[in-house]
């Protein structure tokens, strides 16, 4: 195959772009519906690196034969997984001084908090939330199980995630630096064990019924519907408002809302109560 050949972007015709993004939609609630540019730019090497001619024989192969590395590859291609420290700050801060003092008070007799951090990519939300609990509970910290749950659909960045090394934003404050983190050489720091050994990964996909063994306290989902339609947005937030403790929270980024005629009722900008 010639330099030109390998580069040259594969066409999907509309049978196959149909038969992908109902696949994807269906078992992953991804819209890929506006996105059929994308879909040609990001998987035509991946096609071509795999013996496949065209599209058609790697949606054939994906739909009959396709693998769980197959799939995650496919998603990892498809999806951005960009976050980083201290984004929107604003929430976290609502969790500090609101949130906190609200379910700790609820909480106190078992000392146990049941946060999830749903669609966490690369793993920067849960280690955030961790750090400001730590800062939170101060000396008490030891006293109180709040490890966190942690899940995402990609293999890959979870595997990125329980290794904890970044590079870190401005914004991060100098001490945090100093308290959570060991630098690890150039601009890369690596997340401290404790607060790495308190959060807990697994892959979860949001279609899922949700059935973990405890309702959550918190649920932070930010920057993860962006990609879902409206109907699969509606249902997720459900399966979400059932498995929020009384009086728990649901955090969602600053640039999303929830559908109307929901059951969680707003609080500040991005938070719903149950």
């Amino acid at each position: 195959m010639s330099y030109e050949e390998k580069m040259r972007t594969l066409l999907i015709s509309d049978e196959d772009f149909t038969r992908l993004v109902r696949f994807v939609q269906r078992n992953y609630g991804i819209d890929l519906h506006q996105k059929r540019q994308l879909i040609q730019s990001r998987l035509t090497a991946t096609i071509k690196n795999r013996g496949f001619a065209d599209f058609k024989s790697y949606v054939d192969y994906l739909l009959i034969k396709g693998t769980g590395d197959d799939i995650n590859e496919l998603l990892v291609k498809l999806t951005t997984n960009y976050t980083y420290f201290m984004r929107e700050t604003e929430s976290f801060d609502y969790f500090q001084k609101s949130i906190l003092p609200q379910i700790t008070r609820r909480r106190k007799m078992d000392k146990s908090l049941s946060i999830w951090s749903a669609g966490c990519s690369s793993g920067e939300e849960p280690y955030n939330v961790t750090m400001y609990m730590m800062d939170y509970f101060g000396s008490q910290w030891g006293a109180w199980d709040a490890r966190m749950l942690a899940t995402d659909l990609s293999l890959d960045v979870l595997k990125k995630a329980q290794i904890g090394v970044y590079q870190l934003p401005d914004s991060m404050p100098e001490q945090w630096k100093e308290k959570y983190f060991t630098h690890v050489g150039g601009t890369r720091y690596q997340v401290s064990k404790r607060v790495r050994d308190n959060v807990i990964f697994r892959q979860f996909n949001l279609m899922d019924p949700i059935q973990f063994r405890r309702k959550f306290d918190v649920i932070f989902c930010r920057n993860v519907m962006i990609y879902f339609d409206q109907p699969t947005k509606t249902a997720l937030i459900r399966r979400f408002y059932d498995a929020t403790a009384p009086g728990g929270y649901l955090i969602i980024s600053l640039s999303e809302n929830l559908p109307p005629n929901l059951p969680y009722k707003r609080v500040s900008t991005s938070i719903f109560q149950k």
